[in-house]
């Protein structure tokens, strides 16, 4: 089993930078791929960023290409999402995701196919 815990949400005003992390405990942190999902008020939600489990391939939603970079540390078990040029637009609750998979390069875009999350983070951007 596999628990997932996010910090470093908040409050900021546009243009700024937050760094979200989600630590990860059980199961083998290296076989995991892993994803930052968000949800805002009212949304559907929608993949922001997903790495595979050999923290190679990545993908990004268009939206936030070019400010944000999600980066999977084996060696602390932890996976980061760090914001920057952050917009009103990005206001949401943001939650990591975990999948356990033997296929190393893969990227799992579906938030259905993952079997673990955190509880979320707020991260809201408003001036």
């Amino acid at each position: 089993q596999v628990q997932l815990q996010e910090s470093g949400g908040g409050l900021v005003q546009p243009g700024a930078s937050l760094r979200l992390s989600c630590a990860a405990s059980g199961g083998t942190f290296r076989s995991l791929a892993m994803a930052w999902f968000r949800q805002a008020p009212d949304k559907e939600r929608e993949l922001v960023a997903a790495v595979a489990s050999n923290n190679g391939p990545v993908n990004y939603h268009d939206s936030v290409k070019g400010r944000f970079i999600i980066a999977k540390d084996n060696a602390k078990a932890t996976l980061d999402l760090l914001m920057r040029s952050l917009k009103p637009e990005d206001t949401a609750v943001y939650s990591c995701a975990a999948k356990a998979t033997t296929n190393f390069g893969e990227i799992i875009l579906n938030s259905d196919e993952y079997d673990y999350w955190g509880q979320g983070t707020q991260v809201s951007v408003s001036s």
